[in-house]
């Protein structure tokens, strides 16, 4: 896979694997419709959105395999999700079909089992959707897509459902849920790499010591190791924000604030 193409490659997660997934050899192809930045020999930028195929289609030319990052991150109004989320999406998988890649990587969210309560942790993998917004709905979405264009058109597709990634954890909550930008970086190195990983839905988080709220099985069947810990940060974020009252609904389900009435 001598090169890779990163769609979404200006956002929080795409800049935090650029830096970690470069290895001799290999060309990281950033794709995005904010600007990026590079001056790196082993990075090629295309300005573009996964909205349009056309673009999607020139973006996947010789290309390995594809990370697929790029949507809205976050709740939206239901044109706005049907458009980036689910519409580019599809042009994702469908340009890497045209362009006979063989393995595409779909960044898929907890929020596409957001109601799974509290009393359900550890989610398994491939636990049945409950999403907890549109944007949930999006993921699931995505999901299926990469599920049909793998047992249709034998492309291997590894949909990960990302917890909380961000430098550091940001809330109480995220001592449970967050996944390092390192240990993201060794989870899609391994999505990577794998041999033969056929179609696989599985979570993103780091080693926490708070966790335990998703199954981290195939994940580490694939060869992801976490090493990090949000609890290094215990102490000062704690001391900040205070310790949530039990019960406390953001805990109620996986899916957090996003479950929440408002």
């Amino acid at each position: 896979m001598s090169t890779i193409l990163i769609t979404g490659a200006a956002g929080r997660i795409g800049t935090m694997l650029r830096p970690r997934l470069a290895q001799p050899g290999r060309v990281l192809r950033l794709l995005d419709v904010a600007p990026i930045q590079s001056s790196r020999a082993d990075e090629e930028i295309v300005a573009g959105s996964v909205t349009d195929l056309s673009v999607m289609m020139k973006a996947c030319e010789g290309v390995g395999a594809v990370i697929h990052l790029g949507g809205i991150s976050t709740e939206a109004q239901w044109n706005q999700i049907l458009a980036v989320n689910i519409n580019g999406t599809y042009n994702a998988f469908e340009a890497a079909r045209q362009a006979g890649v063989r393995r595409v990587i779909y960044a898929s969210s907890n929020h596409a089992v957001g109601f799974a309560p509290r009393e359900s942790f550890p989610v398994p993998d491939y636990a049945f959707p409950v999403p907890d917004t549109y944007y949930g709905v999006s993921k699931v979405t995505g999901e299926a897509i990469a599920a049909m264009y793998h047992h249709r058109y034998g492309i291997d597709a590894i949909s990960i459902r990302i917890l909380s990634c961000y430098e550091t954890p940001q809330t109480a909550r995220m001592l449970s849920t967050w996944l390092s930008p390192d240990d993201a970086g060794r989870l899609f190195e391994a999505c990577l790499t794998t041999p033969s990983p056929g179609c696989r839905v599985i979570y993103g988080v780091s080693a926490n010591t708070r966790g335990g709220w998703v199954s981290l099985n195939e994940a580490q069947s694939l060869g992801y190791k976490p090493i990090d810990d949000a609890e290094a940060y215990a102490t000062e974020l704690l001391a900040a924000q205070g310790t949530p009252a039990s019960d406390d609904p953001v805990f109620r389900f996986l899916g957090g604030e996003f479950t929440l009435p408002a």
